[in-house]
């Protein structure tokens, strides 16, 4: 993607390189504030706004995600407990057996 830099991620952090600045058309020379824009400022609002445009979908990707994982989370909870309950079966097959194989020696 070649798409021109953003005021959090200039393309080039060389002031050399940079688009020069120019007074605004907007205040009158020599106000309290003045205001300078670049060339590459439309560059910039664009792609801000296309990021905008993408956030509802990267919160849903995110969501999904979160979704995902909780689920796995569920079924490993889920697939302890059957492991533990057929653990306490087979412990409890196994007394038997010893019981009946000590009831079946004593007589």
């Amino acid at each position: 993607m070649n798409t021109a830099g953003t005021i959090d991620r200039p393309l080039t952090h060389d002031p050399k390189k940079q688009a020069p600045m120019k007074p605004s058309t907007y205040e009158p020379a020599g106000s309290a504030t003045q205001d300078v824009t670049t060339s590459g400022a439309t560059d910039s609002r664009q792609n801000r706004t296309r990021e905008m445009q993408l956030i509802p979908e990267a919160m849903a990707r995110a969501h999904m995600h979160e979704r995902l994982h909780e689920a796995e989370r569920e079924r490993q909870a889920l697939r302890l407990v059957t492991a533990r309950r057929m653990q306490r079966r087979a412990e409890r097959a196994s007394r038997r057996a010893r019981r009946a194989l000590a009831m079946a020696v004593m007589q």
